[in-house]
Order: structure tokens, then sequence, then C-alpha cells
């Protein structure tokens, strides 16, 4: 173990950048968040999350928030056919069987994540505008004139992260030719809706999700449709719950019987970014959709990042400060291959789930066979794999 341990400066206070510092406090570390709006929170939409996430949780403590706040979803998941009929199931447990699987309300999320943090950790109203490095420290300057310095700068601060460019130059988002319609619907308007359980139902050129989140007192759901032009990515975007009702119109009726009690949506355009050749420079790093933004067809967005975190805090705990900067590119070296892996397999699900290819059969052979892909990306333990690269920095 290094006989200094490090300071980490992490810009962005959302699920990647504080589930980071959890992991990091965790292994006695120095860390600091510093997030851009006037206080944390996130919009209400919801996040799946998969064993592969969950274990990292755990291991930090937060098993029994998960467990309180999130609804676990069970074998009776299911794809349909956007006329209801059933496709196949979906896989909700990893190659052991282990079923950690839960739909979870993003401010739930944010909010048991922020929850352990020491006062002080959290820097809310900092919005990053410059970064600076030496041999011995990195320095972040914020637009309200406040300079953070640390021994290392981790960028978590999303598909637009200002950190992004001082570690490789910049490039466009790229659209994906969709956006999404989502929001929640209160159980109490829904009282016969199974809620232990994910079901998305697929049809040509669109398709529709729902899972349960906060322990089964809400129904999440999310429209996939078709976009003529582009969109900026936002979470928060307002959508027209009439125009979401018409895109799925003449669909499976449990599927317009949700609609039928959506009052408002927000709307959401799906980006993600080609794999990066590199996430790191000197002493800064990225993390989350900072390094890797995806498409939310296999749902591991926040998933990968809450990854991410584990390792960085893995591996950083074996370096001193000298040692740093070799450690954040142990760090990228262990994550890179993984997420754009996953990168890859979401623009690919998506474009199955929509029917891109046109022979429906072909569809939900592939659909019922991606279920041996899902036990795999879950069955995923990113800390011995840390753990091993590790090694040469002990």
């Amino acid at each position: 173990m290094a006989e200094t341990k490090l300071s980490v400066a992490i810009v962005g206070g959302g699920i990647g950048g504080l589930f980071a510092a959890n992991a990091l406090l965790s292994r006695g570390l120095t860390v600091n968040v510093y997030e851009q709006a006037p206080a944390l929170g996130e919009v209400g939409a919801g996040v799946y999350l998969t064993p592969n996430a969950v274990r990292q949780l755990e291991r930090v403590g937060l098993g029994p928030a998960v467990e309180k706040w999130g609804a676990k979803v069970g074998p009776k998941s299911h794809y349909f056919r956007h006329d209801g009929s059933p496709i196949a199931p979906v896989q909700v447990t990893d190659l052991h069987g282990w079923n950690a699987t839960y739909g979870m309300h993003r401010a739930d999320l944010v909010d048991f994540l922020a929850a352990p943090m020491p006062k002080g950790v959290v820097h809310c109203g900092h919005r990053a505008v410059g970064f600076e490095q030496d041999d011995n420290k990195a320095r972040v300057k914020f637009s309200n004139g406040a300079v953070a310095e640390a021994d290392v700068v981790v960028g978590a601060d999303g598909i637009h992260s200002e950190l992004r460019p001082y570690v490789f130059p910049p490039s466009t988002p790229v659209f994906s030719g969709s956006i999404s319609y989502r929001g929640l619907v209160s159980r109490e308007r829904l009282p016969e809706w199974p809620m232990e359980r994910w079901q998305m139902w697929a049809g040509p050129g669109k398709h529709f999700l729902v899972f349960p989140v906060r322990h089964g007192e809400m129904v999440n759901y999310v429209g996939f449709v078709p976009a003529d032009e582009e969109m900026k990515e936002s979470w928060s975007a307002p959508g027209d719950p009439d125009k979401l009702r018409a895109e799925f119109e003449g669909w499976d009726p449990r599927i317009t019987g949700v609609l039928a009690q959506v009052d408002h949506c927000f709307r959401w355009a799906l980006y993600d970014r080609e794999p990066l050749p590199t996430w790191t420079k000197g002493r800064l790093t990225l993390l989350g959709d900072a390094a890797h933004p995806m498409l939310p067809h296999l749902g591991q967005g926040a998933n990968q990042s809450i990854e991410d975190g584990m390792a960085l805090a893995t591996i950083l705990s074996r370096a001193g400060r000298g040692a740093a900067p070799q450690a954040l590119v142990t760090y990228e070296r262990l994550r890179r291959e993984r997420v754009a892996d996953v990168q890859l397999g979401a623009r690919k699900h998506g474009l199955r789930v929509d029917s891109f290819y046109g022979d429906l059969e072909q569809r939900d052979r592939e659909l019922a066979a991606h279920a041996d892909f899902r036990k795999h990306l879950y069955a995923y333990d990113v800390v011995p794999v840390a753990e091993k690269s590790a090694v040469e920095l002990a």
C-alpha cells in the first residue's frame, strides 16, 4: 500500500461522479466533488441497475439503499412484438444465476449516493472552465473564480464534458436518428400493472419499454421513436404526451393503457460517440459519459460508469502521488476495451429491437439468443481485474 494517499478532484456530481467518490472514500483517499448545478439532483426518469454494478454498490455499503429504493426485476421479464404477442424472456440474472437487477428512480439513486458523503466533500455551483497541470499537481478553474488543486482530476461531467478537450481533440457526438420520450406514472393510476418485471415491445422502427421504480410505487416508461432531424441532447426537454400517444397508436393495448395515464413527459435525443483512443493525459482522466457516452439500449450507461468508478478507486488506492499518471493509464487500459464493446453492442441492439433488418423472425431469434450475451455482461466483476492490473503499482 502506498504511504501517501492521493487527493482526487471529481468534476461532475451525477451518478458516475458520486459513485466514484464513494468508492475512493472507501479506500481512504481524499476526495472533492464539483458540480455545476446549484444543487444535486436528477430529472424524473428511471435507470436500470444490473448485477455488474449492484455488486459494486454493495461493496461500498450501499446494498441496503439499493434494496430500499429499487424495484427488483424478476424472471417474468419479457420481449413482445408491437401487437403484444410474446417473443422471448429477458435475461435478468448473470452467468452464475445471481439476480440483482433493479429499476431505480434517478433522483433516488443520486440522493443515496450523496447521503454518505462527509460534509464539505460536494461543492455545488462550480462550473469548470479551465484546466492545467504540471509534474506534481493538476488544477481546475471554475466560473465562480474558485480553483481546485489535486493529485488527480476526474472528468465525470457528461457527454458535453468541459474537461474532455484537455484529453483528446473535440469531436461531435453521433446522433442515432432516434429520440426517446420518457416519464413516470404512479402505481395508483395503473393498479393492475405487474411491478416485478421489465417489459419491451419491439416494432418497425420503434420500441417501447416499461419497468418499475421506487420499490414498485411507480412505472417508468420509455418510447423510442425515429427523428427526421437532430435535436439537442437533453435529459429534461419537455415532450408532448399527445405526440407520444400518436407514435404508438394501434400497438398492444397494454401500452396504450400506460400512455392514457401520461400527463407530461421528457424528450431525450439519443447520442453517443465513437470509442475514444485515449481517456487520460497526465493527471487528468475521464469517467462515464465524458469518456464513453452510449445509447441506452443495453441499459448500461450508469452501470458502466459505476464500474469505472470502482476500477479507478481500486487502482488509485495502490498508487502514490508520483505514480498517479501511470495509475490513470492503467485504469484507462483496463476499461477502454470493455466499454467500447458495450457502446457498440448498444448500437447493434437498438437496431435489432427496432427491426432494422426487416426480417421479424430473425429479429425474434436474435432477441431470444441475446440472453447469453447479457449473462456474460452482468457476470463481469471489475474489482479482481483491477486488482490484478494494479499489482505493478503497489
